[in-house]
């Protein structure tokens, strides 16, 4: 078999590969912020950052997430929370992160 043919296989399935490679991780995202977001106390809640993929082990993504309390006496009061996202069972866990990093400035 010529080398130029064995070369563009190759080629072919490397692109094929890498394509729905992205698509898994598009579609990972999506599951992701989905779940975050219904499991949040927050109001008005999006990401604060990029995802955290911890290794495949542990099989966790970490979010972090800023929104408003909508308690009344927390008088709408900006909030951050810590997502955990498993990926195998796609659950999400919440716990308050206001103390985890600095709240930006609008």
């Amino acid at each position: 078999m010529d080398i130029r043919y064995l070369l563009l296989a190759a080629t072919l399935f490397a692109a094929q590969a890498n394509a729905s490679g992205d698509q898994a991780w598009k579609d990972h995202d999506a599951r992701l912020l989905n779940a975050c977001k219904a499991a949040s106390g927050l109001k008005d809640v999006r990401p604060a950052g990029a995802p955290v993929l911890f290794d495949d082990r542990l099989g966790l993504t970490a979010l972090l997430l800023e929104g408003r309390y909508p308690q009344p006496h927390m008088k709408n009061q900006r909030g951050r929370e810590l997502c955990l996202y498993e990926r195998k069972s796609h659950k999400a866990h919440i716990a308050e992160a206001d103390t985890l990093a600095a709240p930006r400035k609008p």
